[in-house]
């Protein structure tokens, strides 16, 4: 089996999608650094407009200018109804901060680092696992391979379990690489890691209300874990998923143009059929696990970080058992 895994690794390493995928995340996460470090010197700049204050602006003073925003824009006639809940928790977890002495404005190396993460894992995170899974078995067929595969004196379930090992392999690899660039290159921008900064964490909403009885606090490194261990997760649902297809169809666009149409399509469906109580148990409904711990507000009634997780994870099964019973199965030598 060693041999077998380490033989799919090859393979992956040698189409250089691994290679293609660290670039885009080293370039991206480059780009989203500075734009943040340029965020912040703007709203610095835009405070000492307002005030008489110089040098070094506490961060106190920057969270109640946040807060007095957050206000106004919930006042303004032209806020949408629906969006007003989800300012009004905004309030609400910035005003907790600020009664908690928790700092959310100063940037830092952990602090972007799970905010990559947060805004990623829905969209960015399972791309580049789609990417990098698209073609597992389907790529065989494509290039003709799958005959010189399966004359092997190995079983069908172990060549198709070393595919997925590997995969696995390569998927925490991407992890790993969201987790080290992200922390590096602000770190060089900002020039602070903040690990050790308190963070508040088990914020959860309901009709527009925040509800901080289940809050505890943490530094920035447990959360960091924490968060980057709930993309761990979702990047192997995902790989999961799309090496299902993969097996099911034997055209590599085709497999990669599935998922993407897929995942773009979760998000319409959250856009337009929010109200249909059916829709929380698609997958890509529940990709968003971070947002159960900030306390972003929720619009489908009765999902929960437990409840996703377990729509995720049944997905995550069958789509497994599916690619082993279809694959073992189907006839691949015509």
């Amino acid at each position: 089996m060693l041999v077998l895994v380490k033989n799919e690794v090859n393979k992956i390493l040698y189409k250089r999608k691994l290679l293609l995928i660290s670039a885009i995340i080293l370039i991206l996460v480059s780009l989203f650094a500075y734009g943040q470090n340029y965020q912040y010197q703007n709203t610095l700049n835009k405070y000492l407009k307002t005030t008489t204050q110089s040098g070094d602006i506490p961060w106190l003073s920057l969270q109640k200018q946040q807060i007095q925003d957050l206000k106004n824009r919930l006042n303004r006639p032209d806020t949408p109804d629906e969006s007003k809940p989800s300012i009004n928790i905004q309030i609400q977890q910035n005003q907790y901060y600020l009664d908690n002495n928790i700092n959310p404005i100063t940037p830092s190396a952990a602090k972007f680092s799970v905010k990559l993460m947060e805004q990623s894992i829905s969209v960015l995170l399972p791309l580049l696992i789609i990417l990098l899974a698209g073609d597992s078995v389907c790529g065989e067929f494509s290039a003709k391979t799958i005959k010189v595969l399966l004359t092997r004196a190995v079983p069908r379930w172990k060549i198709l379990l070393s595919k997925y090992i590997a995969l696995l392999i390569m998927f925490s690899i991407v992890i790993l690489e969201m987790a080290l660039f992200s922390i590096l290159i602000s770190g060089l921008f900002f020039n602070n890691w903040g690990f050790n900064e308190p963070v508040a964490t088990g914020f959860s909403s309901a009709s527009g209300t925040l509800d901080v009885s289940n809050v505890i606090k943490v530094t920035e490194l447990q959360y960091l874990i924490l968060v980057y261990s709930l993309g761990w997760f979702v990047s192997i649902v995902i790989g999961t998923i799309s090496f299902m297809i993969s097996v099911l169809v034997r055209n590599t666009a085709t497999s990669i143009g599935i998922m993407m149409a897929t995942l773009v399509g979760g998000g319409f469906l959250r856009l337009f059929l929010n109200d249909w109580p059916s829709i929380k148990y698609f997958f890509a409904i529940n990709l968003n696990l971070p947002q159960y711990l900030t306390g972003s507000y929720t619009p489908i009634s009765g999902m929960s970080l437990s409840f996703s997780t377990l729509v995720l994870l049944a997905w995550g099964i069958g789509a497994f058992i599916v690619s082993f019973v279809a694959f073992l199965k189907q006839d691949v030598l015509v």
